[in-house]
């Protein structure tokens, strides 16, 4: 586990630029440092040790050493991809994972990806074509940039890196904040800075350095197109079953102690569970001391009950939001899921005790978790009774009484699922948006920007298409992004055994009837969970990763750092500050305006950090960013 960067040689950089990068992305790999550079490309490598730490140092370089590797992850199934490359003839000399990727390169070429089974990212400088071959794991739990400008060329496992080299010209890509308002996220390749690029999940690029020119293609794509209507609940289980068991054992390999992160849901305790049964294991969970809003009561009497120690961390309003600014210059890009800041505080007490630790993040998408699923149920059945054109005259009816209590679910009814899905306006509308938006003629419309996503499953139920689009953008670039830059800000390995290949292939052709129904959600896998947790986890309601931030927002410290926010010159710039004041003296009132705030709050934190020469009166606190710097 480790972190990288790398970019084209250009006549104006200099040559310890490239170390400059290396050093922002520090805590990926605080345990050693290395570097190639030759007259084309310069490569830097920082390494947390995991696997054969006494060999596991990077760049790698092919038997010829025409081709140079940087790698970041875990190939879970590197063992089995060893001995095939050594029944070829290719000789190894460490027992580090990342061997099997510049060896299987010089084998097989792009076809390596069909083999791997595990989180990665990695860039290999082939000289013979000159050109750089990069490519990110199958559902972007690892993650993986590059800027390319026409120009100049660079890439790395953050953004941040990017910033210590000349030819990066910073800028940002306004026209993406009315999507960041409605998603929390961008779902697509573009980041909020210009000219810098995700390389999607299950995507590889080619830089062909001498016509300064990028390609991404695809060599996975997860799908539906295999579903077997004839599996059971009871069927469906057994497998699940016989998967976690497989991944859990996968995830487990390492030269180094690993734990686990618990919460009170069956998902993280179904994990600990598997991992327990193979050696002992001790678990981190985070809490609060409001009882409301912690897990920690749960998650250690199920550590108790199977023999394993629980470590409880705990956090408060002063933790929060002091650490918000530096949350935002670890993430690179503004989200403003809550949860993160949490996640930072359960990663740091974590790595005090071990350098790995599994985690639960997955379940909900592949399986089918999450409550809102349950509402294509009412409305399938009023799409299948009521046409298209009587939809549409109740919803013109509706928008005229604002008082009827039907009104929403009829306005709804007339929507297709690319407009309606809560997920596409998860923070703000489009309405919400142009009252708050300082320059609304840049509001675009949401469902237009990721329509393209559900198009893909036209046709499946709503409840799949639901989870297709979890699976494409929320686990992505979310849950999975705030995993990776909260524990890796911590320099600790995060593993999620649940975002697995041979999981995720299994999950894709489980029928709906085995994912949800009206009696609850992840069914299959509750039951493959009953065999071996208490009935109170195995049937637990999601809790999500609950905080009492809402609350927190009304008392008068936190409040006058929102006001101050929000009266900045920064809220001036991008938003219409009276929106932003009427939806705080909201909130006081008693109307939850939590995510809207925390949105704006955090966008304006991450302008502070990344364009600070933008900025006259800041509203961050400089000492606890300064840890980060």
């Amino acid at each position: 586990m480790c972190g990288f960067c790398g970019y084209v040689n250009q006549k104006d950089v200099p040559n310890k630029t490239i170390e400059k990068m290396a050093n922002r992305i520090k805590h990926r790999g605080p345990d050693d440092e290395k570097y190639f550079q030759n007259d084309k490309v310069s490569m830097a490598f920082r390494r947390l040790s995991i696997i054969d730490l006494a060999h596991g140092a990077q760049p790698l370089y092919s038997s010829d050493n025409k081709k140079v590797l940087t790698f970041n992850g875990e190939i879970y199934n590197y063992k089995e991809i060893r001995s095939e490359l050594q029944s070829m003839g290719y000789e190894f000399t460490t027992d580090v994972d990342s061997e099997v990727l510049i060896r299987g390169y010089e084998a097989w070429g792009k076809d390596l990806l069909q083999k791997l089974r595990g989180m990665f990212a990695f860039v290999i400088y082939d000289s013979n074509k000159n050109q750089l071959f990069g490519a990110r794991d199958h559902f972007g739990i690892k993650p993986l940039y590059y800027y390319d400008d026409g120009e100049s060329f660079m890439y790395g496992s953050e953004i941040k890196s990017f910033l210590e080299n000349p030819a990066f010209k910073k800028e940002l890509n306004e026209k993406l904040l009315p999507i960041h308002l409605s998603f929390e996220f961008i779902p697509s390749k573009e980041t909020m800075f210009k000219n810098v690029f995700k390389v999607m999940p299950g995507n590889y690029f080619i830089h062909d350095i001498d016509a300064k020119t990028t390609e991404m293609k695809p060599y996975f794509k997860f799908n539906y197109d295999h579903i077997d209507e004839n599996e059971t609940i009871e069927g469906n289980a057994k497998k699940i079953e016989a998967l976690v068991k497989d991944s859990v054992k996968a995830h487990m390999i390492a030269d180094v102690e690993v734990g686990s992160f618990l919460s009170s849901g069956v998902d993280s305790s179904y994990v600990l569970n598997e991992a327990s049964k193979l050696k002992p294991i001790q678990s981190f969970s985070l809490g609060f001391d409001n009882s409301k809003y912690s897990e920690l009561a749960w998650s250690t009497d199920f550590a108790q009950q199977i023999g394993q120690k629980n470590t409880p961390i705990k956090i408060t309003g002063d933790d929060y939001f002091n650490f918000l600014p530096t949350m935002m210059y670890y993430m690179d890009e503004p989200l403003s899921n809550p949860s993160a800041v949490q996640l930072f505080y359960l990663a740091q007490g974590t790595r005090k005790n071990v350098k790995v630790a599994l985690s639960g993040e997955g379940a909900d998408e592949f399986f089918g978790g999450y409550n809102t699923y349950l509402e294509a149920i009412p409305f399938e059945r009023y799409q299948k009774f009521v046409p298209r054109f009587a939809r549409k005259a109740l919803a013109s009816v509706a928008e005229k009484m604002p008082r009827f209590h039907g009104r929403r679910f009829l306005i709804r009814g007339a929507q297709p699922l690319s407009e309606r899905y809560y997920r596409v306006n998860y923070v703000f509308n489009y309405d919400d948006r142009n009252r708050v938006l300082k320059n609304p003629s840049i509001n675009v419309d949401s469902g237009d920007y990721s329509k393209h996503i559900f198009d893909e499953v036209k046709g499946k139920d709503e409840m799949t298409q639901m989870q297709y689009f979890d699976i494409n953008t929320w686990l992505p670039f979310d849950i999975l992004q705030k995993a990776d830059r909260m524990s890796m800000a911590n320099s600790l390995e995060v593993r999620t055994p649940l975002v697995d290949r041979e999981i995720a292939k299994f999950a894709s052709t489980m029928p709906i009837k085995t994912r949800i129904n009206k009696e609850g959600t992840k069914i299959s896998l509750r039951k493959a969970a009953e065999s071996a947790l208490p009935d109170k986890v195995a049937m637990k309601e999601k809790m999500g990763f609950p905080s009492p931030i809402a609350s927190w927002m009304n008392e008068p410290k936190y409040h006058k750092k929102l006001v101050r926010a929000f009266n900045s010159d920064v809220a001036e710039k991008f938003f219409n500050v009276d929106e932003l004041m009427r939806l705080l003296k909201e909130h006081g009132e008693g109307k939850s305006n939590m995510q809207k705030i925390f949105t704006i709050y955090t966008f304006i934190l991450w302008y502070e950090v990344y364009f600070p020469e933008n900025t006259s009166a800041k509203t961050i606190d400089k000492v606890h960013l300064t840890q980060a710097l």
